[in-house]
């Protein structure tokens, strides 16, 4: 079975008070990069796209420190996650069979959790699924919303929620396994007609739908895979949580 990977990393760290992306900041001693790169080889994912935008000749730079092959895309204006995806359309074409989607600055999406949403992905016969996690306080989240029967009608931002959707605390991990044809037959048809004005990612899911794609969604056994940091203060947090539960690289 054929599996790639597209993590986004196109985030600017101004909060963060550095000029370089914000996924090069650093959770004990290495850049939230890294801590996604080495849990989807641990995973079995070894074809990786990472796309740029901001700053993105430190990617370059961190990129070539590796000792392992990743090709690079260029977002060149930051039009939000669907349109980041679309910046990697050639990989996806030669990748086929199945990617995985990550944020580049989520370090404790773990490999057990990329390797189990995969299993679930395909046991489930999924065009997508979507890995969520369950949190105290899902402001700033993506809902997943289900019907009664448990499955997975829509992932609603947290910008276009009313207020029962908001009430929801399942919410999106921000990663993905898609199967990568069923990907790439709606990637263009994704709007920016949306409050934000963006291509979100999660609308290639409503379109798989409305195509009559079956979708499912991976619920992460630890709410920690769906943390970032997006100021130095929520960075020391994610310092602090991977030291007391012993989180590695």
């Amino acid at each position: 079975m054929s599996k790639c990977a597209v993590i986004l990393a196109g985030g600017e760290g101004k909060r963060m008070k550095m000029n370089k992306p914000k996924p090069l900041a650093e959770v004990l001693g290495e850049p939230m990069l890294k801590w996604v790169l080495n849990s989807v080889r641990r995973a079995g994912v070894e074809k990786i796209c990472v796309v740029k935008g901001f700053g993105r000749e430190y990617i370059d730079e961190f990129t070539e420190t590796l000792d392992f092959p990743v090709e690079t895309v260029f977002q060149a204006e930051r039009l939000g996650t669907g349109h980041a995806v679309m910046q990697a359309k050639s990989f996806l074409e030669q990748c086929g069979g199945s990617v995985v989607i990550l944020n580049g600055d989520a370090p404790f999406m773990d490999e057990e959790t990329i390797r189990d949403s995969f299993e679930f992905h395909k046991s489930n016969g999924n065009s997508a699924t979507v890995i969520s996690a369950r949190v105290d306080d899902p402001t700033g989240y993506g809902r997943i919303v289900r019907n009664e029967s448990g499955e997975v009608v829509a992932i609603v931002e947290q910008k276009d929620a009313d207020e029962k959707t908001a009430a929801i605390n399942e919410v999106n991990s921000g990663g993905f396994w898609f199967e990568t044809e069923k990907l790439l037959s709606v990637l263009d048809e994704i709007k920016s007609d949306n409050k934000a004005g963006e291509y979100y990612l999660p609308d290639a899911l409503k379109l798989l739908l409305q195509k009559g794609e079956r979708l499912g969604a991976f619920t992460a056994k630890s709410s920690d895979t769906v943390l970032g940091a997006n100021d130095r203060e929520q960075l020391k947090e994610l310092e602090n949580i991977a030291i007391e539960k012993g989180y590695k690289c």
